[in-house]
């Protein structure tokens, strides 16, 4: 479906048999999609939008047995894994392909503490009052383009609920792959974590290289409430065609925390700043990340933290990594406001540059409104040390292994922060860019 208008788009919801409200949501969403003009910072984007294809959908359920998935389907997820993964340690499995959901798989434990774990079109379906309290109330469609674009042609993303007093013990992941040409994929998540609960969700993304563009724009929502816990981890591995333009967001209420593990590996350009907005006393957000721009790829990424309330604290770490004229570009935002009394933040950002094509920018922006308040912002550029290099070759190491072993030992702080399954996957990935 290409060359995007009203009609299409009210094809894309006529398919998927949505409410009227939906529907209306979408046309509104698109007319101001068409409004709006690109970001005014960050990178360049030159997107034809026009050759996009907006909603592909290749089967006409969601199935929960893998036999059942479509071969050809099923042969790519098999390539990264997505089986393996689930039966080593997995409580539960979404997997996307092209526009649609085509699996998921929950275990009976889940079902028994009444956790809500689907793709967002079903959630849509199955629980609309709970749906549509959460939909478009913490990233608004009218904020840029790519939030508006998504509002109109969303398709799939991952839906999840926990009650209250609800721990899962292992996490949940979902799956997305772009596999055609052109494609755009513009999934919607929601999640929420309801008081004194905990939950790890996991995300993986990939795709194979074409001779022209793709686009991923999702928008993420998370809602963690009064003493809860949510971690997300992303590791992100587009080709080099794709655009990757994504807003996720958090709102954390009293004594709670949000932690976001963000790994951005490939993609032509990469613009994604994960943000808690810190909206009770005493919660917490965390924002740990690497991002690896090598030739024909800018990573411009970095984190938000807002704080609204006294007593909150925030950290962000950040990791860059630039080879063979890659762009790499920490963008953040930290603002402490007048009512966030004895509140504190801390941002480290550092970057490692492994030649002279390669470049790297640190673009913060810090606000403090209060008096009891602190922030600390840290920020360093380096190469790799000569000097540990050199140490490393005289005990027989050769130069290229010795330089991985540096820049793995640079980015441990994210690595500690994964399952073992994925800090594997994570040094087989790099290990392709250095």
């Amino acid at each position: 479906m290409q060359n995007l208008n009203i009609e299409k788009v009210e094809q894309i919801s006529d398919i998927k048999k949505e409410p009227i409200w939906m529907k209306k949501f979408r046309v509104n969403a698109f007319k101001t999609f068409e409004k709006l003009g690109n970001p005014k910072f960050g990178p360049e984007l030159k997107i034809d939008f026009d050759i996009i294809n907006y909603y592909k959908k290749l089967d006409d359920e969601i199935h929960n047995n893998w036999n059942d998935v479509p071969k050809d389907i099923k042969d790519t997820f098999d390539k990264i894994g997505l089986p393996e993964a689930e039966k080593k340690y997995l409580s539960g499995v979404h997997a996307q392909y092209e526009s649609e959901g085509i699996y998921s798989n929950m275990l009976k434990e889940l079902e028994e503490k009444n956790v809500i774990f689907c793709d967002t079109d079903t959630a849509l379906k199955k629980y609309p009052k709970l749906f549509k309290q959460y939909f478009n109330n913490l990233v608004k469609y009218d904020e840029n383009k790519y939030t508006a674009l998504n509002s109109a042609v969303w398709s799939g993303g991952t839906f999840i609920y926990v009650p209250p007093h609800t721990t899962i013990d292992r996490p949940l992941q979902s799956y997305f792959r772009i596999n055609s040409k052109n494609m755009g994929q513009f999934e919607r998540t929601i999640i929420i974590v309801d008081e004194y609960s905990s939950l790890h969700y996991m995300e993986g993304c990939t795709a194979p290289t074409y001779t022209s563009d793709s686009l991923h724009a999702a928008v993420v929502e998370i809602y963690v409430k009064k003493g809860a816990k949510c971690r997300y981890t992303t590791i992100q591995n587009w080709s080099n065609d794709v655009y990757n333009l994504v807003t996720k967001r958090a709102i954390v209420e009293e004594d709670g925390l949000m932690e976001w593990i963000d790994g951005n590996i490939g993609s032509k350009i990469n613009m994604k700043y994960p943000t808690c907005i810190l909206n009770g006393n005493g919660a917490k957000g965390n924002c740990i990340s690497i991002a690896v721009a090598t030739k024909g790829q800018i990573q411009d990424a970095g984190a938000k933290m807002i704080h609204l309330f006294p007593n909150t604290t925030s950290n962000i770490i950040s990791k860059s990594v630039a080879s063979n004229g890659g762009e790499a570009t920490y963008r953040g935002t930290v603002n402490i406001t007048k009512n966030a009394v004895n509140s504190k933040s801390i941002v480290k950002c550092d970057t490692i540059i492994l030649d002279d094509k390669s470049r790297s920018d640190t673009i913060p922006k810090n606000k403090v409104e209060n008096d009891s308040s602190t922030l600390e912002h840290e920020a360093t550029v380096s190469k790799i040390s000569k000097e540990k290099l050199f140490y490393l070759m005289s005990r027989g190491i050769e130069e290229e292994k010795a330089k991985e072993l540096l820049i793995m030992g640079f980015i441990d702080e994210f690595k500690e922060q994964l399952p073992m399954e994925y800090a594997i996957e994570l040094n087989a990935l790099l290990k392709n860019y250095f």
